[in-house]
Protein backbone atom coordinates (compact mmCIF):
# COMPACT_ATOMS: atom_id res chain seq x y z
CA UNK A 1 0.00 0.00 0.00
CA UNK A 2 1.21 3.53 -0.77
CA UNK A 3 -0.10 7.01 0.01
CA UNK A 4 -0.71 9.80 -2.49
CA UNK A 5 -1.03 12.56 0.14
CA UNK A 6 1.16 11.39 3.02
CA UNK A 7 1.29 14.90 4.53
CA UNK A 8 -2.07 14.26 6.17
CA UNK A 9 -0.39 11.71 8.44
CA UNK A 10 1.05 14.62 10.44
CA UNK A 11 -2.40 14.85 12.03
CA UNK A 12 -1.63 11.56 13.77
CA UNK A 13 0.76 13.48 16.05
CA UNK A 14 -1.97 15.37 17.95
CA UNK A 15 -4.02 12.16 18.03
CA UNK A 16 -1.14 10.34 19.73
CA UNK A 17 -0.80 13.26 22.15
CA UNK A 18 -4.51 12.99 22.96
CA UNK A 19 -4.13 9.26 23.66
CA UNK A 20 -1.16 9.96 25.92
CA UNK A 21 -3.15 12.56 27.89
CA UNK A 22 -6.02 10.09 28.26
CA UNK A 23 -3.70 7.41 29.65
CA UNK A 24 -2.17 9.87 32.14
CA UNK A 25 -5.61 10.99 33.35
CA UNK A 26 -6.74 7.39 33.82
CA UNK A 27 -3.62 6.58 35.81
CA UNK A 28 -4.15 9.57 38.09
CA UNK A 29 -7.73 8.46 38.74
CA UNK A 30 -6.47 5.09 39.88
CA UNK A 31 -3.95 6.65 42.26
CA UNK A 32 -6.64 8.94 43.75
CA UNK A 33 -8.90 5.97 44.52
CA UNK A 34 -6.09 4.16 46.33
CA UNK A 35 -5.64 7.14 48.71
CA UNK A 36 -8.94 6.21 50.37
CA UNK A 37 -7.58 3.73 52.92
CA UNK A 38 -10.85 2.16 54.05
CA UNK A 39 -11.46 0.06 50.94
CA UNK A 40 -14.43 -1.83 52.48
CA UNK A 41 -16.28 1.43 53.15
CA UNK A 42 -15.31 2.76 49.69
CA UNK A 43 -16.85 -0.32 48.12
CA UNK A 44 -20.15 0.35 49.92
CA UNK A 45 -20.51 4.08 49.31
CA UNK A 46 -18.96 4.43 45.84
CA UNK A 47 -20.93 3.41 42.78
CA UNK A 48 -19.76 0.33 40.95
CA UNK A 49 -17.14 1.27 38.36
CA UNK A 50 -17.72 0.27 34.73
CA UNK A 51 -14.23 -1.26 34.47
CA UNK A 52 -12.96 -1.87 30.97
CA UNK A 53 -16.19 -0.65 29.40
CA UNK A 54 -15.38 2.98 30.16
CA UNK A 55 -12.43 2.80 27.76
CA UNK A 56 -14.38 1.40 24.79
CA UNK A 57 -16.00 4.67 23.58
CA UNK A 58 -12.68 6.51 23.85
CA UNK A 59 -10.85 3.76 21.95
CA UNK A 60 -13.51 3.72 19.23
CA UNK A 61 -13.34 7.51 18.96
CA UNK A 62 -9.54 7.45 18.57
CA UNK A 63 -9.84 4.67 15.99
CA UNK A 64 -12.33 6.78 14.05
CA UNK A 65 -9.99 9.78 13.97
CA UNK A 66 -7.01 7.62 12.97
CA UNK A 67 -8.89 5.91 10.16
CA UNK A 68 -10.18 9.22 8.79
CA UNK A 69 -6.67 10.69 8.82
CA UNK A 70 -5.32 7.71 6.87
CA UNK A 71 -8.24 8.07 4.46
CA UNK A 72 -7.31 11.73 3.86
CA UNK A 73 -3.79 10.52 2.97
CA UNK A 74 -5.36 8.73 -0.05
CA UNK A 75 -4.00 5.20 0.35
CA UNK A 76 -3.65 3.15 -2.82
CA UNK A 77 -3.05 -0.51 -3.54
CA UNK A 78 -2.10 -2.51 -6.61
CA UNK A 79 -4.84 -4.63 -8.18
CA UNK A 80 -4.78 -7.07 -11.09
CA UNK A 81 -7.17 -5.99 -13.86
CA UNK A 82 -7.97 -8.26 -16.83
CA UNK A 83 -6.74 -6.84 -20.12
CA UNK A 84 -9.53 -5.97 -22.51
CA UNK A 85 -7.51 -6.34 -25.71
CA UNK A 86 -4.10 -7.90 -26.13
CA UNK A 87 -2.06 -9.88 -28.63
CA UNK A 88 0.19 -12.77 -27.66
CA UNK A 89 2.72 -14.26 -30.06
CA UNK A 90 4.30 -17.59 -29.20
CA UNK A 91 7.78 -17.84 -30.77
CA UNK A 92 8.65 -21.54 -30.77
CA UNK A 93 12.17 -22.91 -31.31
CA UNK A 94 12.01 -25.84 -33.75
CA UNK A 95 15.76 -26.25 -34.22
CA UNK A 96 17.25 -29.76 -34.35
CA UNK A 97 18.54 -29.40 -30.79
CA UNK A 98 14.93 -29.61 -29.60
CA UNK A 99 15.12 -33.34 -30.34
CA UNK A 100 17.37 -33.77 -27.29
CA UNK A 101 16.05 -36.33 -24.82
CA UNK A 102 17.24 -34.70 -21.60
CA UNK A 103 13.55 -33.76 -21.21
CA UNK A 104 11.15 -36.68 -21.58
CA UNK A 105 10.13 -37.74 -24.14
CA UNK A 106 12.04 -34.98 -25.98
CA UNK A 107 12.41 -31.25 -25.53
CA UNK A 108 10.30 -30.75 -28.64
CA UNK A 109 7.35 -32.93 -27.66
CA UNK A 110 7.23 -31.64 -24.10
CA UNK A 111 7.36 -28.04 -25.37
CA UNK A 112 4.51 -28.74 -27.81
CA UNK A 113 2.28 -29.98 -25.01
CA UNK A 114 3.12 -27.01 -22.81
CA UNK A 115 2.44 -24.55 -25.65
CA UNK A 116 -0.91 -26.17 -26.37
CA UNK A 117 -1.93 -25.87 -22.73
CA UNK A 118 -0.74 -22.26 -22.68
CA UNK A 119 -2.86 -21.11 -25.62
CA UNK A 120 -5.88 -22.96 -24.22
CA UNK A 121 -5.63 -20.94 -21.00
CA UNK A 122 -5.42 -17.56 -22.70
CA UNK A 123 -8.61 -15.47 -22.46
CA UNK A 124 -10.85 -15.98 -25.49
CA UNK A 125 -10.80 -12.26 -26.31
CA UNK A 126 -7.02 -12.34 -26.80
CA UNK A 127 -5.48 -12.65 -30.24
CA UNK A 128 -2.72 -15.26 -30.29
CA UNK A 129 -0.23 -16.07 -33.04
CA UNK A 130 2.57 -18.56 -33.70
CA UNK A 131 6.08 -17.96 -35.03
CA UNK A 132 8.17 -21.15 -35.32
CA UNK A 133 11.87 -20.61 -35.96
CA UNK A 134 14.99 -22.60 -36.74
CA UNK A 135 17.37 -21.27 -39.42
CA UNK A 136 14.64 -18.81 -40.39
CA UNK A 137 11.47 -17.52 -38.77
CA UNK A 138 8.01 -17.23 -40.27
CA UNK A 139 4.52 -16.32 -39.11
CA UNK A 140 2.73 -19.67 -39.17
CA UNK A 141 -0.47 -18.28 -37.64
CA UNK A 142 -1.16 -14.52 -37.61
CA UNK A 143 -2.73 -13.28 -34.36
CA UNK A 144 -6.25 -14.63 -34.16
CA UNK A 145 -8.90 -15.76 -31.71
CA UNK A 146 -9.23 -19.04 -33.60
CA UNK A 147 -7.71 -21.41 -31.05
CA UNK A 148 -8.37 -24.48 -33.22
CA UNK A 149 -6.15 -23.11 -36.00
CA UNK A 150 -3.45 -22.30 -33.51
CA UNK A 151 -3.57 -25.75 -31.94
CA UNK A 152 -3.37 -27.43 -35.33
CA UNK A 153 -0.33 -25.36 -36.28
CA UNK A 154 1.47 -26.23 -33.03
CA UNK A 155 0.71 -29.93 -33.45
CA UNK A 156 2.10 -29.90 -37.02
CA UNK A 157 5.44 -28.29 -36.17
CA UNK A 158 8.62 -30.06 -37.31
CA UNK A 159 12.26 -29.41 -36.54
CA UNK A 160 14.93 -27.90 -38.80
CA UNK A 161 18.52 -26.66 -38.74
CA UNK A 162 19.83 -23.49 -37.12
CA UNK A 163 18.48 -21.12 -34.45
CA UNK A 164 17.46 -17.62 -35.57
CA UNK A 165 16.32 -16.04 -32.32
CA UNK A 166 16.72 -12.49 -33.58
CA UNK A 167 14.65 -13.23 -36.67
CA UNK A 168 11.97 -14.81 -34.48
CA UNK A 169 11.62 -11.62 -32.42
CA UNK A 170 11.30 -9.44 -35.53
CA UNK A 171 8.83 -11.85 -37.17
CA UNK A 172 6.77 -11.84 -33.97
CA UNK A 173 6.77 -8.05 -33.93
CA UNK A 174 5.65 -8.05 -37.57
CA UNK A 175 2.86 -10.48 -36.66
CA UNK A 176 1.55 -7.96 -34.14
CA UNK A 177 1.49 -5.30 -36.86
CA UNK A 178 -0.50 -7.65 -39.11
CA UNK A 179 -3.47 -7.65 -36.74
CA UNK A 180 -5.35 -4.83 -38.50
CA UNK A 181 -4.81 -1.51 -40.27
CA UNK A 182 -4.53 0.41 -37.04
CA UNK A 183 -1.95 -2.04 -35.67
CA UNK A 184 0.56 -1.05 -38.38
CA UNK A 185 0.48 2.52 -37.12
CA UNK A 186 -0.34 1.92 -33.45
CA UNK A 187 0.50 -1.63 -32.33
CA UNK A 188 -1.99 -2.97 -29.76
CA UNK A 189 -0.88 -4.13 -26.30
CA UNK A 190 1.22 -7.17 -27.13
CA UNK A 191 3.59 -9.68 -25.60
CA UNK A 192 6.01 -12.11 -27.20
CA UNK A 193 6.68 -15.41 -25.43
CA UNK A 194 9.84 -16.94 -26.88
CA UNK A 195 11.01 -20.46 -26.05
CA UNK A 196 14.47 -21.61 -27.11
CA UNK A 197 17.04 -24.17 -26.06
CA UNK A 198 20.10 -22.82 -27.85
CA UNK A 199 22.15 -19.86 -28.99
CA UNK A 200 21.45 -17.47 -31.86
CA UNK A 201 23.34 -19.03 -34.80
CA UNK A 202 22.00 -17.20 -37.84
CA UNK A 203 20.15 -14.08 -38.95
CA UNK A 204 20.19 -10.72 -37.24
CA UNK A 205 21.59 -10.33 -33.75
CA UNK A 206 19.49 -10.59 -30.63
CA UNK A 207 20.49 -7.04 -29.65
CA UNK A 208 19.20 -5.59 -32.93
CA UNK A 209 15.94 -7.50 -32.66
CA UNK A 210 15.51 -6.42 -29.04
CA UNK A 211 15.82 -2.77 -30.06
CA UNK A 212 13.05 -3.16 -32.62
CA UNK A 213 10.71 -4.88 -30.15
CA UNK A 214 11.46 -2.33 -27.45
CA UNK A 215 10.80 0.46 -29.95
CA UNK A 216 7.24 -0.83 -30.36
CA UNK A 217 6.96 -1.34 -26.59
CA UNK A 218 6.50 -5.09 -27.01
CA UNK A 219 8.06 -7.01 -24.12
CA UNK A 220 9.65 -10.36 -24.90
CA UNK A 221 9.44 -12.97 -22.15
CA UNK A 222 11.95 -15.75 -22.75
CA UNK A 223 12.15 -19.36 -21.61
CA UNK A 224 15.52 -21.10 -21.57
CA UNK A 225 14.47 -24.71 -22.01
CA UNK A 226 16.53 -27.84 -21.42
CA UNK A 227 19.57 -28.82 -19.36
CA UNK A 228 23.30 -28.25 -19.65
CA UNK A 229 23.79 -31.94 -20.34
CA UNK A 230 21.46 -32.19 -23.33
CA UNK A 231 22.75 -33.98 -26.43
CA UNK A 232 21.40 -35.03 -29.81
CA UNK A 233 22.35 -38.07 -31.87
CA UNK A 234 23.77 -37.56 -35.37
CA UNK A 235 23.03 -39.98 -38.25
CA UNK A 236 26.64 -41.14 -37.92
CA UNK A 237 25.93 -42.31 -34.40
CA UNK A 238 27.92 -39.54 -32.75
CA UNK A 239 26.33 -37.24 -30.19
CA UNK A 240 26.88 -33.52 -29.82
CA UNK A 241 26.10 -31.38 -26.77
CA UNK A 242 23.27 -28.85 -27.03
CA UNK A 243 23.43 -26.74 -23.83
CA UNK A 244 21.02 -23.89 -23.18
CA UNK A 245 22.26 -20.31 -23.67
CA UNK A 246 20.49 -18.75 -20.70
CA UNK A 247 22.42 -15.43 -20.53
CA UNK A 248 21.51 -14.43 -24.11
CA UNK A 249 17.81 -15.09 -23.48
CA UNK A 250 17.95 -13.28 -20.16
CA UNK A 251 19.46 -10.20 -21.82
CA UNK A 252 16.75 -10.28 -24.49
CA UNK A 253 14.03 -10.30 -21.84
CA UNK A 254 15.56 -7.58 -19.69
CA UNK A 255 16.22 -5.23 -22.62
CA UNK A 256 12.58 -5.40 -23.78
CA UNK A 257 10.86 -5.31 -20.40
CA UNK A 258 9.94 -8.99 -20.38
CA UNK A 259 10.64 -11.76 -17.88
CA UNK A 260 13.25 -14.49 -18.06
CA UNK A 261 12.47 -18.07 -17.05
CA UNK A 262 14.31 -21.36 -16.97
CA UNK A 263 12.78 -24.81 -17.32
CA UNK A 264 14.60 -28.12 -17.26
CA UNK A 265 11.59 -30.46 -17.30
CA UNK A 266 8.20 -30.63 -18.96
CA UNK A 267 6.53 -29.93 -15.61
CA UNK A 268 8.66 -26.86 -15.02
CA UNK A 269 7.84 -25.60 -18.50
CA UNK A 270 4.11 -26.01 -17.80
CA UNK A 271 4.54 -23.97 -14.62
CA UNK A 272 6.45 -21.25 -16.47
CA UNK A 273 3.74 -20.96 -19.11
CA UNK A 274 1.11 -20.72 -16.38
CA UNK A 275 3.06 -17.92 -14.71
CA UNK A 276 3.46 -16.03 -17.98
CA UNK A 277 -0.21 -16.54 -18.83
CA UNK A 278 -1.34 -14.99 -15.55
CA UNK A 279 0.96 -12.00 -16.03
CA UNK A 280 0.10 -11.21 -19.66
CA UNK A 281 -3.61 -11.75 -19.06
CA UNK A 282 -3.75 -8.96 -16.49
CA UNK A 283 -2.28 -5.54 -15.97
CA UNK A 284 -1.43 -3.97 -12.64
CA UNK A 285 -3.23 -0.78 -11.71
CA UNK A 286 -3.04 1.44 -8.64
CA UNK A 287 -6.42 2.14 -7.11
CA UNK A 288 -7.30 4.46 -4.26
CA UNK A 289 -8.87 2.74 -1.28
CA UNK A 290 -9.52 5.76 0.94
CA UNK A 291 -13.24 4.92 0.87
CA UNK A 292 -12.60 1.80 2.94
CA UNK A 293 -10.81 3.78 5.64
CA UNK A 294 -13.53 6.43 5.75
CA UNK A 295 -16.20 3.72 5.99
CA UNK A 296 -14.28 1.99 8.78
CA UNK A 297 -13.92 5.34 10.54
CA UNK A 298 -17.67 5.95 10.39
CA UNK A 299 -18.30 2.49 11.80
CA UNK A 300 -15.89 3.26 14.64
CA UNK A 301 -17.80 6.51 15.31
CA UNK A 302 -21.07 4.58 15.46
CA UNK A 303 -19.48 2.09 17.85
CA UNK A 304 -18.30 4.92 20.09
CA UNK A 305 -21.77 6.48 20.18
CA UNK A 306 -23.61 3.17 20.65
CA UNK A 307 -21.46 1.90 23.52
CA UNK A 308 -21.56 5.28 25.30
CA UNK A 309 -25.35 5.47 25.07
CA UNK A 310 -25.81 1.81 26.04
CA UNK A 311 -23.51 1.76 29.04
CA UNK A 312 -23.48 5.39 30.22
CA UNK A 313 -26.66 6.90 28.71
CA UNK A 314 -24.72 9.72 27.11
CA UNK A 315 -22.83 10.49 23.96
CA UNK A 316 -19.03 10.51 24.11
Amino acid sequence: MSLRSPGWLLLLVPLLALIAVYLVVQRRRGRYAVRFTNLDLLDKIAPKQPGWRRHVPAAAFCAMVGLLIVGFARPTTEVQVPRERATIVVAFDVSASMEATDVEPTRFEAAQQAALAFVDRLPERFNAGLVPFSGTANVAVPPTTDRAALRTAIEQLTTGEGTAIGEAVVASRDAVRMLDREAERRPPPAHIVLLSDGSNTTGRSIEEAAEEAAGDQIPVSTIAYGTEGGTIELPSGDSIPVPVDGPALENLASSTGGDFHEAATGEELQAVYEDIGSSVGHRTEEREIWQWFVAAGLLAALAAAATSLLWFSRLP
